[in-house]
């Protein structure tokens, strides 16, 4: 362990690295603690307001079938000089695909 002070992050602001330098060894710790439960509750708030806005774009299109879950996205596959659409989602590590229709040549 170095007997030199820390060194501060750049990007706080210097009057709260001078705060946290008056501060005691005990109000250091209770800082810490509290910093680190703030940090997590803004998180989860992101989160929660993350998958919220998430819940709000994901509508069902009026053509998704039943087995296709509301975030997949079209995509389209060339096979044998031939286009088609195809519905696309992720399920954990794999992604699926579900047949929609063939492109039209004027599309």
């Amino acid at each position: 362990m170095s007997y030199e002070p820390p060194t501060p992050p750049a990007n706080l602001p210097t009057e709260i690295v001078n705060t946290l330098n008056e501060a005691s060894q005990e109000q250091l710790r209770d800082i810490a603690t509290y910093a680190e439960a703030l940090a997590e509750h803004k998180e989860r708030e992101a989160r929660l307001e993350e998958s919220v806005d998430q819940e709000e774009v994901e509508e069902r299109p009026d053509d998704l079938p039943d087995d296709v879950p509301a975030k997949a996205t079209i995509t389209i596959k060339e096979i044998n000089d031939n286009r088609y659409y195809y519905w696309q989602w992720r399920e954990g590590d794999k992604v699926k695909s579900k047949y929609k229709r063939p492109v039209d040549a004027d599309e």
